[in-house]
C-alpha cells in the first residue's frame, strides 16, 4: 500500500520540531509540538440554532413531487436535513384541477406528517415565495411544526408570521442568489420584525431547476460559490453580533462530491445543499423512469430553458422541450393561477403539469430539471450509500488539504531555517570584526569603525530574533493544523 503524505509528513514535522527546539530558544513552545489524540477527518455536524444534523448536508427541495416524505425522511435518518418541496405538491391529489389551493395545503400537511412518522431526524419544507398560496403553505408548515422552512424564488420579507414561527420552534432560512439580496432580507427583517433569519442558502448558477440569475450571468466568475459564499459569511457577521447567534451559510449549486462539500466548508459555509445527487436514490419519490433519465443523460443534453414562470431553468433537454420551443406543444388547461408571473399561455405548456408528467415517468409529456453535474450520475443507489460515499469523499479531501498545508509549512520552515543559518554566519563574522575593531581602537586610540560594525551586528541579531519568531510561529501553526483534526481517543 502506498503511504499517505501525512504518514511521512508528521514524523518529519516531529523530528524537525525536536531538532529546532534543541538548537533554538523554543522551550515555552515545546508543549504545543504534539497531538492530543488520533487524526480524524470526519465531516462536522451542522448546527442551525438548536438543531444539530450529524451531516452538513441539506437535501434540496425539488418541487412537483420529487422530494416528498420518502426522500426527506431517508435523508433525515441518514443524518442530513430532509426537505419536502411544497411547489405543485397538490398535483398528487385527485381534486387539484377543481381546487388547486386546497389540494396543495392538504398534500403538504399529509407529507409532513408522513415524514414525521418515518423519521425522528430533521425535516424541512421548501416553499417558493412567488407562489400565490405561499402564506397559506407557510401556515400549514408552522402548524405542523416542521423543523425549518426554506424560502426561495423571491424575497421573503413582507407579511411573514415570524412570531408564530418562533412560538412553534420553526427555523427560517431564505434562499438567495447574491450578497445584496442577503443584506436586504436581513435589514428588512430587523426593521419589521426585530428579528433575523436563522440561516441562509446561497444557491449558485450551477444548480438545476429555476435559477436566480440571468443567462448572461451564469458563467460569470463573480457569481460562483467560491466568489460569493465568503462575502455572504462576512455580510452576516454584524447580524450575528447584534443578535448573539450563529447564522450559518449553506452553499448550493454544483455540489456533487464529498470533496465539493469539503471545499464549500473551506469557503466558510457550514453546510451544503444538494439536489441532483438525491434524485438518483432509491428513496426519491419520483418514478424510476424519472431517475433513469439522470443515469442516461449526457453532458451535452443538460442545458437551459426559458421557463413559463419567467426565469431561466436548467434541465435535461428532450423532445418535449424542443417541441415547446418550436411552438408545437398542444394547448393545455391551467388548473389555477399558482404563480402570478406565469406565462404558460405563451409557452403553450404548464410547467407544473409537465414536471408532474415526468415525475410519473411520462417523459414524452414532460421533462426533468437537473444540475450541471447530472451527467455524472451512473447509478441509482440508497440514500445511506450516497451519504457514505459523500462522507468518505470528504474525509479524503480533508486529509489531502491538511497534507498540502503541512507540505507548504514545512517547506516554509526549511526556507526560514536556511535564511537563519545564513544570518547566523553573518552574525559570527560581524562579531569577529567588532572584536578586532574594538581591540584596534583600544591599542591605537584611533577610529576603527566600531560604531558602524556594532550597528550592523545589532541589526543582524534583530534579524535572527525575527527569523526565530517566524520559525516558532510556523511550527506552532503546523501543529495547530494537525490538532484541529485530532481528537482524544
Amino acid at each position: 500500500m502506498t503511504a499517505s503524505p501525512l504518514d511521512t509528513l508528521i514524523p518529519h514535522l516531529r523530528n524537525l520540531s525536536d531538532e529546532l527546539s534543541a538548537t533554538l530558544p523554543f522551550d515555552k513552545l515545546k508543549t504545543s509540538f504534539k497531538l492530543p489524540g488520533k487524526l480524524r477527518f470526519t465531516w462536522p455536524s451542522f448546527r442551525l440554532g438548536n438543531l444539530e444534523a450529524k451531516a452538513p448536508v441539506v437535501q434540496g427541495g425539488m418541487g412537483v413531487g420529487i422530494s416528498l416524505s420518502g426522500l426527506a425522511a431517508a435523508v433525515a435518518d441518514a443524518g442530513g436535513i430532509g426537505v419536502i418541496a411544497a411547489n405543485g405538491i397538490g398535483l398528487l391529489e385527485k381534486d387539484y384541477y377543481s381546487d388547486g389551493r386546497a389540494a396543495n395545503l392538504r398534500a403538504l400537511r399529509r407529507e409532513i406528517r408522513s415524514a414525521r412518522e418515518k423519521s425522528d431526524g430533521i425535516i424541512g419544507v421548501n416553499i417558493m415565495v412567488a407562489l400565490n398560496d405561499f402564506h397559506q403553505l407557510l401556515e400549514v408548515a408552522i402548524e405542523e411544526k416542521v423543523d425549518v422552512i426554506f424560502m426561495g424564488a423571491g424575497l421573503p420579507i413582507k407579511g411573514l408570521p415570524v412570531e408564530a414561527m418562533r412560538d412553534a420552534g420553526v427555523k427560517a432560512v431564505p434562499i438567495v442568489s447574491s450578497v445584496r439580496a442577503t443584506e436586504m432580507i436581513f435589514r428588512m427583517w430587523k426593521k419589521i420584525y426585530g428579528d433575523v433569519p436563522d440561516g441562509v442558502v446561497f444557491e449558485g448558477p450551477l444548480a438545476g431547476g429555476h435559477l436566480g440569475f440571468s443567462r448572461d450571468q451564469l458563467d460569470d466568475p463573480e457569481v460562483q460559490l467560491e466568489a460569493v459564499v465568503p462575502h455572504i459569511v462576512k455580510a452576516l457577521e454584524p447580524f450575528e453580533a447584534e443578535f448573539s447567534r450563529k447564522i450559518p451559510v449553506i452553499a448550493g449549486g454544483g455540489v456533487y462530491t464529498g470533496a465539493d462539500i469539503e471545499a464549500a466548508l473551506e469557503l466558510g459555509a457550514e453546510a451544503v445543499q444538494m439536489g441532483t445527487r438525491f434524485v438518483a436514490t432509491n428513496e426519491c419519490d419520483a418514478d424510476p423512469a424519472f431517475k433513469q433519465t439522470y443515469v442516461n443523460a449526457t453532458e451535452d443534453e443538460i442545458g437551459l430553458i426559458d421557463s413559463p414562470v419567467g426565469m431561466p431553468g436548467r434541465a435535461i433537454r428532450n423532445e418535449f422541450i424542443e417541441a415547446s420551443e418550436a411552438g408545437n406543444r398542444p394547448e393545455f388547461r391551467c388548473a389555477w393561477q399558482c404563480l402570478a408571473s406565469c406565462k404558460a399561455g405563451a409557452a403553450k405548456y404548464c410547467i407544473s403539469v409537465a414536471l408532474n408528467n415526468a415525475r410519473k415517468g411520462r417523459m414524452k409529456q414532460g421533462f426533468v430539471f437537473a444540475g450541471t453535474n447530472a451527467a455524472r450520475v451512473n447509478a441509482i443507489v440508497p440514500v445511506t450509500e450516497l451519504m457514505g460515499e459523500l462522507a468518505e469523499g470528504f474525509r479524503v479531501a480533508a486529509r489531502e488539504r491538511v497534507a498540502s498545508r503541512l507540505q507548504q509549512m514545512t517547506a516554509g520552515i526549511a526556507a526560514l531555517r536556511e535564511s537563519y543559518n545564513t544570518v547566523w554566519a553573518r552574525a559570527g563574522e560581524l562579531r569577529e570584526r567588532y572584536e578586532k575593531a574594538l581591540d584596534t581602537r583600544i591599542r591605537s586610540a584611533g577610529d576603527a569603525g566600531v560604531e558602524a560594525i556594532q550597528q550592523q551586528y545589532e541589526e543582524t541579531l534583530a534579524r535572527l530574533r525575527n527569523l526565530q519568531f517566524q520559525i516558532a510561529n510556523t511550527l506552532a501553526d503546523s501543529w495547530a493544523v494537525l490538532r484541529s483534526v485530532s481528537a482524544s481517543s
